[in-house]
């Protein structure tokens, strides 16, 4: 008889310390420090993503003129119409004979 009722002691000192710790939990709140940097990583970033941050005081625009960019176009257009040749991979090293590497003729000068 005297298991039976330690044993019920301990279930219910364990129930209600469950019960305890869990009312504690639920009821604490988050930490100030955590709040208070709350969404500060992405207004970081939104920031970093912003080219010129103030309001423009100058009348510079960030580019080219009209004169390089219509002569960028018509080298452009210009390049497309006729590419540049290009050598073929297959003809590079043939070569017709007479060149200082090829056989000697039969003259072996003796």
């Amino acid at each position: 008889m005297k298991t039976v009722t330690t044993m019920m002691l301990r279930c219910a000192a364990i129930g209600a310390s469950t019960a305890v710790c869990l009312t504690l939990a639920g009821c604490m709140s988050s930490s100030p420090i955590w709040d208070a940097h709350m969404g500060e990583s992405v207004r970081n970033v939104m920031h970093a993503q912003i080219i010129h941050p103030g309001p423009p005081t100058d009348d510079d625009v960030r580019g080219t003129d009209g004169r390089a960019a219509v002569a960028a176009m018509k080298n452009y257009d210009k390049s497309l119409r006729s590419p540049t040749p290009t050598a073929s991979p297959f003809v590079i090293g043939v070569s017709s004979g007479g060149s200082p590497m090829s056989a000697p003729s039969g003259d072996t000068g003796q």
